[in-house]
């Protein structure tokens, strides 16, 4: 076998503490969320999603002009086009919704005059457009699929306010308008995850921001990352009562069952997002009349603790928070995207900066010495 040098460190499953890259877009420093120095907390309380898009794209907070220019930006993008339009009313509605995404964001390039130019200039007007039409193409999969119109957004209002408008067909209520863009601020991005490592890695080969976003749907779509919100809902439906709570958790250990939306591989001490979605999710689901919702949630979550040491991510709370809302539960998932969108691309546009094509190694397993014989002697 050829001599070639393998670092035991990358050995590890999932890349599980292997360090690939440098960046300054987020980080992780034991229980805490940082978005450019930030902390999570900071930031939910305080700032608006277009203001943390701002952020995360340019390395500071913006000034007075500066967020209301971005903010402008993303409102005049976020129409889909009647042409473009046309073509999503003919992808078939019965897949799942991320599928359906990740088709239309593909299709998009064909409709931007920018999408072959890698300059730094024509990035950034791809990254509005993007941004601004995730959620608009979210929510026109909700209305083609139950034939009804598509709703365009309505002028000088935020991302988080059209969305919940372009969903329902009707002006939101402005508490939900709110949490709404706190989810969106609290799910924009997460250190190097798997969706923002699929990002990097196409981008790295120097293709085009389209496809890097689509490689990151691609990678979001999987059950073990933005879609472990869509499975803690139907995971609660399947329980349906607080007395089968305890009794299905410990089951499922017993099984060595996955319990969704439970454990992180990073936090070990809790994801300070689950702590402010659990909130939302209390006052939400006692709103709606179903606080039994999210009194199986704490029943599970204290389970899973007393159990296991394990403790929920921002999948847990945020599967309650979202159907309290009266959002669809295939719908949480492409919500994500919506939001993580922020995220992809400043990671696409650090990687084209200081970019190096990703190439690891592989640890060999298989056989050799080797030698091809003709068919007849096999």
């Amino acid at each position: 076998m050829a001599d070639i040098t393998i670092y035991e460190g990358a050995l590890d499953k999932g890349l599980e503490g292997v360090v690939a890259c440098t960046t300054s877009v987020s980080f992780i420093v034991g229980n805490n969320l940082n978005y450019r120095g930030y902390t999570i907390d900071d930031l939910a309380n305080n700032s608006t999603f277009e203001e943390v898009v701002y952020l995360l794209w340019n390395g500071r907070l913006p000034n007075k002009t500066e967020l209301a220019q971005i903010s402008e930006e993303l409102n005049k993008n976020m129409a889909l086009d009647a042409n473009f339009i046309s073509v999503l009313k003919t992808l078939p509605t019965n897949v799942h919704p991320m599928g359906w995404l990740r088709t239309a964001v593909s299709l998009l390039a064909h409709y931007d005059v920018d999408a072959n130019d890698m300059s730094v200039e024509a990035n950034a007007r791809k990254a509005v457009r993007l941004t601004a039409k995730m959620g608009a193409l979210v929510t026109a999969f909700e209305s083609i699929r139950n034939k009804r119109e598509i709703v365009q957004p309505k002028a000088g209002k935020s991302i988080a306010w059209n969305f919940m408008y372009m969903l329902k067909g009707s002006e939101p209520d402005a508490e939900l308008v709110s949490i709404m863009d706190k989810c969106l601020i609290l799910h924009a991005d997460h250190e190097l995850n798997c969706s923002a490592f699929a990002t990097r890695v196409t981008a790295s080969s120097l293709s085009d921001m389209h496809s890097a976003i689509v490689s990151a749907i691609g990678a979001l779509k999987g059950p073990l990352h933005g879609g472990a919100n869509e499975q803690v809902m139907v995971m609660l439906a399947k329980i349906g009562t607080m007395e089968k709570a305890q009794a299905f958790v410990k089951d499922a250990l017993a099984a060595k069952e996955k319990v969704m939306g439970i454990g992180h591989r990073v936090y070990k001490d809790g994801d300070p997002r689950a702590a402010i979605l659990r909130k939302f999710s209390q006052s939400l689901t006692k709103k709606i009349g179903k606080p039994e919702l999210y009194e199986m949630s704490v029943l599970i979550d204290e389970t899973m603790y007393k159990e296991k040491g394990l403790m929920p991510n921002v999948d847990f709370y945020s599967a309650t928070v979202y159907h309290a809302m009266g959002i669809p539960t295939d719908i949480f998932t492409p919500i994500f995207a919506t939001s993580r969108i922020a995220g992809w691309i400043a990671h696409a546009n650090e990687q084209y900066e200081k970019n190096r094509i990703y190439r690891p190694r592989g640890k060999w397993q298989g056989k050799e010495g080797l030698s091809w014989k003709p068919v007849d002697a096999r």
